[in-house]
């Protein structure tokens, strides 16, 4: 099974890996890509331990037994290093992509290019999915996910192309979503417009912010003095809170600093954001986005 061709693969695995012998957390396991590498660069000595909360993840395929994976959202960092008694890792990484599995396997209804239910969940397992969002909730939250989330033009438009529809059918499937939505769509970025309103939704089904929020707060406490984290982002939303946390320790952005004035925080930034070169974006298109930030804790 294809799974995902990972991002940055070189300079992610060079930026995080500072101890060879260290314990390293790979928070977002998708296709292996970035782990197989992580303990590429290790030895028997250290230790990766991988998370995911999509079940097709095909972590089986990685044999080294200084590995270990558990089926959890990243969310759940600490509880887990807690459960494996581990008090602290040198390096965390969070790719923050959704994988090409998820977004070509059509029945995950990710892609507004396949005809299929509305689902869009990561973790299969949870109740909430698309054709909740979209068939049950009231005006005000579907506008307001649409101006924060998807940061479209006309949320109240969208909005009320979507409440006329449902109330002729439940919107059940990618394509119905669509076409409730087409009037609201630009004529000439047609398909710019449905990204941004499949990711509002997206984010809102997952949780996906707020998860990340946690995430980093909880990353900083596992990390060791000079650990690393490392998290490879693809949209504003998503970057703007990493690059808030790990320049001043809050998703505000709100620089906190002593009676001298000197500023408090938890980590330190180590080098601007590493794009990826014209040569991978072109062999891998999926990669135009993508931002990869790194910081170390002081």
């Amino acid at each position: 099974m294809f799974y995902h061709v990972p991002v940055l693969l070189s300079e992610t695995v060079q930026a995080l890996v500072h101890n060879f012998s260290g314990i390293y957390v790979d928070a977002t396991f998708g296709g292996g890509g970035h782990a197989q590498a992580i303990l590429n660069r290790l030895t028997p000595e250290g230790k990766l331990i991988a998370f995911d909360q999509d079940k097709d993840v095909p972590f089986e395929k990685i044999p080294q037994t200084n590995f270990y994976f558990v089926h959890t959202n990243f969310a759940n960092i600490g509880q887990i290093l807690s459960d494996l008694r581990i008090t602290s890792v040198d390096g965390i990484l969070a790719d923050l992509g959704v994988s090409s599995y998820q977004i070509d396997t059509a029945a995950r209804g990710f892609s507004f290019r396949f005809d299929a239910p509305l689902d869009m969940r990561m973790n299969q397992d949870q109740f909430l999915s698309a054709v909740e969002v979209v068939n049950t909730y009231p005006s005000e939250k579907l506008y307001s996910l649409f101006k924060l989330y998807g940061e479209v033009h006309n949320p109240k438009l969208l909005t009320e192309c979507i409440i006329q529809a449902r109330k002729l059918s439940p919107i059940k499937t990618t394509f119905q979503l669509i076409k409730a939505i087409q009037k609201a769509a630009p004529k000439f970025n047609q398909y710019g417009y449905y990204a941004q309103v499949f990711q509002a939704i997206r984010i809102e089904v997952n949780q996906e912010l707020e998860n990340l929020k946690t995430f980093l707060y909880q990353s900083i406490e596992c990390l060791k003095s000079k650990g690393r984290l490392v998290v490879l982002t693809y949209h504003s939303l998503e970057d703007r809170i990493v690059k808030n946390i790990m320049r001043y320790g809050n998703a505000d952005g709100k620089p906190q600093k002593d009676t001298y004035g000197n500023l408090l925080r938890p980590l330190v930034p180590i080098q601007k954001p590493i794009l990826p070169t014209e040569s991978e974006i072109q062999a891998n298109p999926r990669a135009r986005s993508a931002k990869l930030r790194v910081a170390e804790k002081i």
